[in-house]
């Protein structure tokens, strides 16, 4: 049944004079079986704007009385700032039906309502203002009257907030800044209408992904054909005022003609944000130029204390069939990239052309004939020439980057860096994408990447969105198993999400999303471990209208860009306060989320890069053991071979090895030294680490060594799980024990608990299912307690119901 998105959101809220006390006239047309708008009497017909702005002044009055008692109205003044703005805004869609049609004609999910839904998102977008006026007058209300006692907001301090060692610090406290990444094109960066605390106020270059060939800022069209520097375009780098926070980003996207004509190949093996072949020596020479100069005139300028974004969501896909080789991407390789791939065999195999024609089937007379057809079949996977390219691909890019990072360290040795790895890299099942993300979180100053959740059901008919939505509302997994695996690799850097898709994403938007979806994605993300984000999107300029890019016939590389604006939180007063809202929230509690998130990760899932490249549904088999025992209490956290080797193995009680067969050699004598030393390893069933990265049977075995080795013989979840808590030490146990029902078999509410001081914890919950959840709260030592809900400092009692998507801080104390 056709059911109408807007409308439905529109007729439940308050869309007429409260003075009439009438019901909408339920009466609709029906075509076929389907549900059309409902008609309406005109005497039912209200101005929206009119009422919007009764409220409106009913918050101001409140807020003026609420100052003269000394209470903090930050958050009332961002609801008013964008009840403002989205007015304004849905003026101007109201008066522009034929762009807003356009707007919507370009996202296939709405194309085919695109008339309809112009029509009613002025509407959808003055009551949704009345939402957030509403909700704000009541919570400000509930404070007059001594209901509740909020913390004040503290805010961020744009102009001198600074990178510390793992976090950001603003006026001696850590704090999370946050923006938008895609700020509007075309305003100046000082515009107080873009950048402002209600929108974020980080300052960036090189966001402007115009249509044409290249980008602004750090990009390949900085140098001229005569060696020179483009004097406009690079004044895109010197002209950026120095005032606050900010990040650059290097836009590898495109190469200038002059560099082609000089080298035909150096297009061969791109992809879509990385328009040139990384392995042509031209290429590196105009880049090394490129990045010294970048370095040298950024020194010392706020603009960069969030980093340089060394490449915005790089990616080398080399297997036949894949998205990325329908749009032409890696579609083969230069000679550069396979001469290169040809040493790395030589050394990998060290210098035996007898081991590699024997591994691959091969007959090659030496190394410099050894040849590979790129893209790669898929029916090869799991055979060692697969490996050898996949393993070889991501080695190549980590090379460019050690590359890129030290071209700017050779003159600006304290520049930070991060790359915008995407999620997927990680969290889906295909490693033939060419990015290593253990090794570049490793590499890079700071940890970078853009990491997503699905609010709901995926809008592209060909992407599945997985089975976690017939448990939880949103894909929750995807934010926290990111995180925690980024904070094991390196738990001592910052970590920025540069283009957080939380709100909406190329596969999931919705036209109205839920406002505690909101709450507890960007609480969670935080709490797991994101210092700073940019979501994506802003693309309003101050009058309502599109950006400069967005306006007129819209035809770009990147298909993605030109849907984006169409049901996104440009449409979402109510959104685009909650991000706001939310962040104040975490700001005025750094402290309290910062301690919970610095613990010590006790249980440790052991994580392989020669399975991951070997196997199908890596990941998706290991999520399964990562849900089983995300709902217990107890921090995660992940190792790997270099993690082992490299950090203190203090660190962890237990370390499990779960659906990893194939391991290096490397890989099983690091494992076989920590069990030595005395670690705990739990080992799935008898196939565990039992082949080579080449499918060759490894002979050996592990050996308890000093330590407790634990063979289960199973691939059992539930025993899996129970043996790992079993392995936790009683200092790492949750202090603070939460029981739930929620009327399902299965756990939906996490938390994390850290002791404040003796006799006081500090306590985060979350319920992540679709049904209320009735929690009971008690100590491990069984003493009595009070419970304090610090957001709004009242008194709970030990036993609280939790609705879906629900957060709570609380502060347990014995009493």
């Amino acid at each position: 049944m056709k059911y109408n998105l807007l409308w439905a959101s529109v007729t439940t809220a308050v869309l007429f004079t409260t003075a009439c006390n009438k019901q909408m006239d339920p009466s609709t047309q029906t075509t076929n079986g389907q549900v059309e708008e409902p008609i309406l009497a005109a005497e039912y017909v209200y101005d929206l704007e009119k009422q919007a702005r009764t409220k409106l002044n009913q918050l101001q009055n409140l807020m003026a009385s609420a100052k003269e008692k000394d209470i903090d109205v930050s958050r009332e003044e961002t609801i008013v700032w964008l009840s403002e703005q989205f007015l304004k805004f849905a003026n101007w869609d109201e008066a522009n039906p034929k762009d807003v049609e356009q707007i919507f004609g370009y996202e296939k999910y709405f194309a085919k309502d695109k008339k309809r839904l112009a029509a009613e998102i002025p509407d959808f977008e003055r009551t949704k203002v009345i939402e957030i006026l509403d909700k704000g007058i009541d919570v400000l209300g509930q404070e007059m009257r001594g209901e509740i006692k909020r913390r004040p907001v503290r805010k961020v301090d744009w102009q001198n907030t600074v990178a510390g060692d793992n976090m950001f610090m603003s006026n001696g406290k850590p704090a999370f800044p946050y923006d938008y990444f895609s700020k509007t094109v075309g305003q100046p960066l000082t515009n107080t209408d873009i950048y402002n605390d209600h929108l974020g106020a980080i300052y960036h270059g090189g966001e402007n992904l115009y249509p044409v060939d290249h980008d602004r800022a750090i990009n390949s069209f900085l140098v001229k054909e005569d060696g020179s520097f483009d004097e406009e375009l690079l004044a895109e780098l010197t002209n950026i005022p120095d005032t606050n926070i900010g990040f650059l980003v290097a836009w590898l996207m495109g190469i200038p003609e002059w560099v082609e004509n000089l080298e035909p190949e150096i297009r061969k093996g791109r992809s879509l944000f990385t328009g040139f072949d990384v392995d042509n020596p031209r290429a590196r020479k105009l880049w090394r130029k490129i990045l010294r100069k970048s370095a040298e005139v950024t020194k010392g300028k706020r603009v960069t204390e969030l980093g340089i974004i060394l490449a915005n969501e790089p990616h080398w896909y080399s297997e036949k069939g894949s998205w990325a080789y329908k749009l032409q991407e890696m579609n083969g390789i230069s000679s550069y990239t396979l001469n290169k791939f040809r040493d790395w065999l030589s050394s990998k195999y060290n210098g035996d052309i007898t081991q590699l024609n024997t591994n691959w089937g091969k007959s090659f007379a030496s190394f410099t004939d050894v040849d590979i057809e790129i893209p790669i079949s898929k029916a090869l996977k799991g055979q060692p020439i697969w490996y050898d390219w996949m393993r070889y691909n991501m080695d190549r890019g980590i090379d460019w980057f050690e590359f890129m990072q030290s071209e700017l360290h050779a003159v600006n040795p304290e520049l930070d860096t991060h790359v915008k790895i995407v999620a997927p890299s990680f969290l889906g099942d295909a490693r033939t994408g060419g990015i290593d993300v253990e090794a570049l979180s490793a590499l890079t100053t700071m940890v970078g990447h853009d990491a997503k959740s699905y609010g709901g059901k995926s809008i592209n008919p060909h992407k599945k969105t997985g089975d976690w939505l017939t448990k939880y509302p949103y894909d929750w997994q995807s934010v926290s198993m990111f995180h925690d695996f980024m904070e094991s690799v390196a738990p001592d850097k910052i970590n920025i999400n540069s283009e957080s898709h939380f709100l909406s994403s190329v596969h999931w938007k919705d036209l109205d999303p839920r406002t505690s979806y909101i709450r507890s994605v960007y609480w969670l993300a935080t709490l797991s471990g994101m210092d700073a984000n940019m979501a994506w999107f802003w693309a309003r300029d101050p009058d309502g209208s599109p950006e400069d890019r967005l306006e007129g016939e819209l035809n770009f590389f990147d298909p993605a860009l030109a849907a984006s604006f169409a049901g996104s939180n440009n449409m979402q007063p109510h959104i685009t306060n909650e991000v706001t809202q939310v962040m104040y929230d975490l700001n005025s509690f750094s402290e309290e989320v910062v301690a919970l998130r610095e613990q010590r990760r006790p249980i440790r899932l052991f994580y392989s890069e020669t399975t991951a490249i070997n196997t199908d549904l890596y990941m998706t088999k290991n999520k399964k053991l990562y849900e089983a025992l995300f709902f217990n209490g107890t921090p995660l956290g992940y190792v790997t071979n270099n993690i082992i080797n490299t950090q203190d193995n203090s660190l962890w009680d237990t370390v499990v090895v779960y659906n990893n067969p194939y391991v290096t050699d490397d890989e099983f004598a690091t494992l076989q030294t920590y069990l030595n030393k005395g670690g705990s390893v739990i080992l799935d069933n008898s196939e565990a680490l039992s082949l080579n990265e080449y499918g060759e049977k490894r002979l050996e075995k592990l050996t308890a060594g000093k330590g407790r080795l634990t063979v289960l013989g199973t691939s059992d979840i539930a025993k899996i799980t129970h043996a790992a808590i079993a392995e936790v030490k009683e200092s790492s146990r949750p202090a603070v024990i939460i029981s739930e029902e929620n009327g399902n078999d299965y756990k939906t509410t996490m938390w994390r608990t850290v002791s404040k001081k003796l006799g006081s914890y500090l306590v985060n919950v979350y319920n992540l299912g679709y049904t209320p959840a009735k929690l009971n709260i008690s100590l491990a030592n069984g003493k009595s307690f009070t419970v304090k809900d610090l957001t709004t400092s009242n008194a709970l009692g030990a036993n609280i119901e939790l609705a879906s998507e629900g957060v709570l801080l609380l502060e347990v104390k014995v009493k």
